[in-house]
């Protein structure tokens, strides 16, 4: 039998696309009600950002922790993954949210050109956000914009900084970063088993490239990543009505592949991850 597919939700994202669709949550009740539609919908981890009272990325432990109490009270086991993204937040607050113990954390293992700045990661960032992830028992998702990061991240293994096996997700389809080309996404899956055996992985695809991406890593026997934080990041509004119907519609994609959809339980033994207390 297949693996079931891990359906992950990024719903808000750190740039402002509420000017392009009001659907896109922003605040912490906004983000909660959007995160219990997509976990109805099929939904087992959701990749949480926050805003500040203006709108702009927030690093805030006191919002972090409200939308987590909402999450965890409203969508029972599902996995909550904070986003230690950069955009607009100074690297030294990028990790103050850690401490709340969410199931897991975004960890970019390298700096990368973005359509219009630099998503910097320099080597001692990287290393002292994964020692304070090891150190709060948070499992990272390595993001990888760049194949470089990926033997970044093998290299964080092997000094003891991140525990195998590492989840992985693999960013395409982004302007100055890795394109949306299925040959180079097969390279990159070979080569994650490689250097990283036992890894898990997902793909997110950017903008138009969103749908075919979550297609490519279904067929490929890896999990899929939606939501309005990719589907709207670059004015591609035209897929972007919610998250919930974004979810369903790859919860659709799944069975067509012949794959069920992960329940959080599932999800929560396909990535390790402890179960959540009850």
């Amino acid at each position: 039998m297949s693996t079931p597919a891990v359906i992950s939700v990024a719903i808000t994202g750190s740039l402002p696309q509420k000017a392009h669709n009001p659907a896109v949550p922003i605040t912490p009740a906004e983000q909660v009600e959007a995160t219990q539609a997509a976990f109805e919908a099929g939904a087992a981890l959701v990749h949480i950002h926050v805003r500040d009272d203006g709108g702009a990325p927030s690093s805030d432990p006191e919002r972090f922790a409200r939308v987590q109490e909402g999450v965890l009270r409203h969508c029972p086991g599902m996995i909550v993954q904070f986003s230690t993204g950069g955009r607009g937040r100074e690297l030294e607050r990028r990790g103050a949210m850690l401490h709340l113990r969410p199931d897991m954390a975004s960890l970019a293992t390298g700096s990368v050109n973005f359509p219009t700045q630099v998503y910097e990661n320099p080597p001692d960032f990287v290393e002292a956000l994964a020692r304070s992830m090891s150190g709060f028992a948070i499992k990272p998702e390595v993001e990888v914009f760049d194949a470089a990061m990926l033997y970044n991240a093998a290299e964080l293994v092997k000094a003891g900084l991140v525990s195998a096996p590492v989840h992985v997700q693999f960013v395409l389809g982004l302007k100055n970063a890795l394109p949306a080309r299925r040959e180079l996404l097969e390279f990159l899956v070979r080569e994650l088993a490689a250097v990283l055996p036992g890894a898990t992985w997902t793909a997110a695809g950017i903008g138009r490239h969103q749908l075919t991406v979550n297609r490519w890593s279904l067929e490929l026997g890896g999990h899929a990543r939606t939501g309005l934080e990719d589907n709207v990041r670059f004015d591609d509004t035209r897929l972007a009505a919610s998250n919930a119907e974004l979810v369903a519609r790859v919860a659709t994609l799944v069975r067509e592949y012949g794959r069920s959809v992960a329940t959080p339980a599932e999800a929560r033994r396909i990535l390790g991850l402890r179960a959540q207390p009850a």
